[in-house]
């Protein structure tokens, strides 16, 4: 099986008499340097075990020989079935009678019926996953060279069918929202009393009709001057509220999200570590289904934690046709465990808990009132609703969330005793104006229910496909903060109006999805010239024919075939006739040069020029901000960021200015680069701030101690705290107090680091830039910060601590025949003019 804790889980349950083991994930993959798929053969692919797995295939391998019997117990979808099929290809097994056990939980009752009926490879199953990872391979392998020629950037760009699509949803959310323009109404709200049963005075709001502007507000509330307030009609209607399904994947992701503020990536490891353990069942599934044995124990807990009257058995039916990745919903594997011990397990745990348990008890019984009230001084009347819940049922234990921020849980709103004809005291009534909201971004776990809703993708693929689009720089996952906006109040009080001016905080988000400026420009090639590929019913259909593979109905093969004709001619075409994208906006012209000036995407990111490359005159560059984008800025903001490169003045004879480069913003202080402070924006870096900024680098940078006469210096980096001494950068471990480190401390850690490189070299050979190391896998020939493995086998550290620099030249020529070539400065293509060809 694949997970080590799920193998010891289930040791401990089968006893003495089997042995489990864990072959730690996929054993076996496509090669990397190339597409590893023959496509006039076929589509057969080429799989490898990768290096990091071969001693784990070595010990499965000699396990296997010495075994009576081997069991396969990978998990029970697509993707365990292929991991027990490579298994059983790798170890030699014979794929027609070796036994291969599913279960969808991890109980004793389970693994035995597992183990007293086993099946053999599903290969419908394993030709659906094989599919998918081909076609998925494909489309990555031929798109990505695609990207790299036609748009380029620093860093491989690449495309994936899910992926690109997940993107293209964000980008068009994003389009939607920055065309958005807020229209503001006025809300009018009364609040009004009435005396109760207890002689209490009880007050509560009523509602009136919505006003599109200040002057009819204002106009209506100047007629209410002096009125009584009469209740007209009163109507009680029973209301009932019914519970959600059992989770699956995509609504666990979703509520542990809104509930609990978890990424998607987070509550698949939490749920993965519940399942191995025994707690849950298992995580990657579409069915809402419940199983006899479960059902039984849910009613049974019903009833011994909350009486027979909050039981309701229900039988929820999957609204996705092919939900069959797994047999039951998510659910404890024993109701009667209401927690378990890790309290961030139990956060998700009792989530889980709540959600089964509810999803079997009865409706929530409400009572709506509505009252209708009469204005003696107009025809206008006003609406005052309320509810109480009479009966908890269901929501004794849990109530599902919403991604609408604005909706409240439902609590009790309750009215007071009122009477058709009672006259009721006013208070006051406000119009207060209010403004119309752009659709919400999405959240990781709403743009899951988006791909579940148009068919994309399945349960196994959510998470790797949030984590990859932010990984590969086309979306980041970040808040807002929000802007001041003024609104207006008109209040009527004491038989006058007035008009209030207050201030609300709009626009903030948490943990929100925004397309990139590389997401923007990849999206709108992609669409461009992949139509069908970035199509959503087109990606959807896809996965119906995964699951036809899956149910033996359609050759995996000829479903590739019928993907790949069209795609790759799409691909030539493109590489051959597109142009190259950059995203271009044009701002508007310079007024001092009278250059236009653009936005679009650079060597190195989002950046505004002002002028194009003509003659031996070269455009101005500027990088956009963080928080900018090419779709939305400004003329104004633009010609900002001109303004930072400009000398803010002289220190110690030597010029200072502030700019932004391709790590972030810095001081330029002579010939030095000084990156400020994370978070700080350079705009605002007056010269005493940078002077400040100088100052504090200087002191950064003193010598804290001496070793062999050179100075040693520390500072933080990217993988932490660290001391320089004589070139040589070596990590401080956290055992050390690295703000107090003493002379002592600093000669050990630069000691165990020179006994450590002296291993590490086999030869050197620095004014050549070649050395030869001992690598973590073996040998391996260093050359101009490439590295280079040599066979394995064929060369021991003792025999190339005598080989010569031609003799290791001449190994480096054998891997990498252009190594030593001499790059010239890259000739100019010269300019071919188009000739219109003649009708």
């Amino acid at each position: 099986m694949e997970s080590p804790a799920k193998a010891k889980t289930i040791e401990a349950i089968l006893g003495k008499d089997f042995e489990v083991k864990s072959c730690f994930g996929h054993i076996r993959d496509l090669v990397k340097n190339d597409m590893g798929i023959d496509v006039n053969n076929n589509f057969n692919p080429t799989y490898i075990v990768p290096p990091e797995k071969s001693k784990v295939v070595s010990d499965l391998k000699s396990l296997a020989k010495k075994s009576e019997t081997v069991w396969l117990a990978s998990d029970e979808d697509r993707e365990g079935e292929s991991i027990s099929w490579h298994l059983a290809e790798v170890l030699g097994l014979d794929v027609k009678t070796t036994k291969r056990i599913v279960f969808h939980e991890i109980t004793k009752p389970a693994i035995q019926k597992a183990v007293l009926n086993p099946r053999i490879i599903d290969m419908n199953l394993v030709d659906a996953q094989q599919a998918r990872r081909v076609v998925d391979r494909i489309v990555g392998f031929e798109l990505s060279p695609v990207l790299w020629r036609k748009i380029g950037m620093s860093g491989g760009l690449s495309a994936g069918r899910v992926q690109s699509v997940a993107v293209k949803l964000i980008v068009e959310k994003e389009r939607e929202i920055n065309q958005f323009t807020p229209v503001s109404s006025f809300k009018l709200e009364a609040t009004l009393a009435a005396t109760d049963l207890n002689n209490k005075t009880v007050s509560f709001k009523a509602e009136g009709a919505k006003y599109n502007n200040e002057t009819d507000a204002e106009k209506f509330l100047q007629s209410c001057i002096g009125a009584d307030y009469k209740v007209k009609d009163i109507q009680v209607r029973p209301g009932k509220r019914t519970p959600a399904a059992p989770f699956t994947t995509s609504t666990l992701q979703q509520e542990a999200s809104r509930k609990l503020g978890y990424g998607v990536s987070k509550t698949m490891l939490l749920a993965q570590k519940l399942y191995e353990s025994g707690k849950i069942t298992y995580m990657r599934t579409d069915s809402v289904s419940l199983g006899e044995t479960a059902m039984d124990a849910i009613k049974a807990e019903i009833s011994s934690s909350f009486g027979s009257t909050y039981l309701q058995v229900r039988k929820y039916k999957n609204k996705n046709e092919s939900a069959q990745e797994a047999h039951e919903a998510i659910r404890p594997t024993y109701m009667e465990n209401k927690s378990v011990g890790d309290p961030d397990l139990n956060r998700l745990y009792e989530l889980i808990w709540k959600r089964t348990i509810a999803s079997q008890m009865a409706d929530a019984e409400l009572e709506n009132t509505t009252a209708k009230i009469n204005i003696s001084t107009n025809s206008q009347e006003l609406t005052a609703s309320g509810q109480v819940i009479k009966f908890d049922g269901f929501l004794k234990v849990y109530l599902e969330s919403t991604d609408d921020e604005d909706e409240n849980d439902g609590d009790d709103s309750r009215l007071p005793n009122l009477t058709v004809g009672q006259v009721l005291a006013f208070e006051k009534m406000t119009a207060t104006e209010r403004f119309s909201k752009h659709a919400a971004r999405y959240t990781e776990a709403s743009l899951v229910k988006k791909l579940e809703e148009l068919g994309i993708g399945r349960p196994s693929t959510y998470a790797p496909t949030i984590s990859t689009i932010i990984k590969r720089n086309y979306v980041e996952k970040k808040d807002k903060e929000g802007v001041k906006r003024d609104f207006r109040v008109l209040r009527l009080q004491n038989d006058e109006v007035r008009k209030i001016t207050d201030q609300e905080n709009t626009g903030a988000e948490k943990s929100k999805l925004f397309p990139t400026d590389l997401g923007l420009v990849v999206t709108d090639f992609l669409s461009q010239h992949f139509t069908k590929v970035m199509d959503y019913s087109f990606t959807a259909n896809i996965e119906k024919e995964f699951d036809e593979i899956a149910d033996g109905k359609m050759k995996w093969n000829k479903m590739v075939g019928d993907f790949y004709t069209p795609f790759h001619e799409g691909v030539e075409h493109t590489l051959e006739n597109a142009e190259r994208a950059v995203g271009e906006r044009a701002l508007g012209n310079d007024t001092e040069s009278g250059k236009p000036i653009i936005a679009r995407m650079g060597r190195y990111g989002p950046m505004v020029q002002i002028g194009v490359a003509e003659g031996d005159e070269k455009p101005k560059f500027a990088k956009l901000k963080p928080s900018q984008s090419i779709e939305t800025i400004t003329m104004e903001e633009a010609l900002e960021l001109f303004k930072l490169g400009a000398p803010l003045g002289e220190h110690e004879g030597l010029e200072i200015s502030v700019n932004i480069g391709r790590f972030g913003p810095y001081v330029k202080f002579g010939d030095q680069f000084i990156s400020l402070p994370r978070g700080e924006e350079p705009s605002g870096v007056t010269l005493e701030r940078a002077i400040e900024i100088i100052n504090a680098k200087k002191f950064e940078d003193a010598p804290i101690a001496f070793y062999d006469e050179k100075p040693i210096t520390k500072g933080k980096g990217r993988f932490g705290p660290f001391i320089k001494w004589n070139d040589m950068f070596i990590n401080v471990p956290a055992r050390y107090n690295f703000e107090n480190l003493t002379q002592a401390d600093c000669n050990e850690l630069i000691e165990k680091k020179i006994a450590k490189e002296a291993n590490r070299f086999i030869q050197q050979w620095p004014e050549e830039k070649i050395a030869v190391e001992n690598g973590r896998w073996g040998p391996e020939v260093v050359y101009s910060k490439k590295r280079l493995r040599l066979p394995k086998g064929k060369y021991t550290a003792e025999s190339l601590a005598t080989v010569s620099l031609d003799e290791v030249k001449a190994m480096i020529l054998a891997m990498d025949p252009k190594a030593f070539d001499k790059k010239g400065p890259a000739k100019k293509k010269a300019a071919v003019k188009k000739v219109a060809k003649k009708k």
